[in-house]
């Protein structure tokens, strides 16, 4: 896929993503592998109204090439490059359901969204679990690279932060995205309606 391919269908999924509430303001980052470079939102950017020329492009080495000051996040996309076989874009987001769901207590940090539809495991398998570090933080890119090894999966939630969900192309990647989304909504309200049912 051409660059201005990927550019077009990063900046539909943007849209697509804020329009329908998944992300607010400028908390949320996207990026595209092509060739040995990597695209990225720039720092501060908003999904809703994010243009073509909003992307830094930086080296799979980490040097930034050209463009903006990316993303504070961006070497979170580049463990999912490096550590996630097959992997070519990735989008993070601080959706509520995400958030809530990273919060709960979880026996499996390799599989932490229960099954309770066939959606998930189809589109990615499993979803791990980060422990929470401040975003940005060299610890929190440790520990999701420690993650990714353990679990092998393209969707992970970060506690208390968000998810973070690769993909084959940034299509994929938003449908990946929205599944997880999805997925901890559902069992979200479920454990909320046994809570009070209990």
């Amino acid at each position: 896929m051409e660059h201005k391919d990927c550019i077009r269908q990063s900046v539909e999924a943007a849209h697509l993503l804020f329009m329908r509430n998944r992300t607010s303001g400028a908390s949320a980052n996207m990026s595209f592998l092509l060739g040995e470079r990597m695209f990225v939102t720039a720092s501060g950017t908003c999904f809703g109204n994010l243009k073509e020329d909003d992307f830094s492009e930086i080296s799979l080495a980490g040097e930034h090439l050209a463009g903006r000051v990316p993303s504070k996040e961006w070497p979170a996309h580049l463990a999912m490059y490096r550590y996630c076989p097959g992997v070519q874009a990735v989008i993070h987001i601080h959706g509520r359901y995400g958030v809530l769901w990273s919060i709960m207590e979880h026996l499996d940090p390799n599989d932490c969204v229960p099954e309770h539809t066939p959606y998930l495991k189809m589109r990615v398998g499993r979803a791990g679990l980060v422990e929470y570090y401040t975003p940005g933080s060299r610890e929190l890119f440790q520990a999701l690279k420690e993650r990714v090894l353990a679990c092998k999966s393209p969707a992970y939630l970060l506690k208390r932060h968000g998810a973070l969900v690769g993909g084959t192309s940034v299509m994929d990647a938003f449908y990946n995205l929205e599944e997880l989304e999805e997925s901890c909504a559902l069992a979200w309200e479920l454990a909320v309606r046994e809570a009070r049912i209990g």
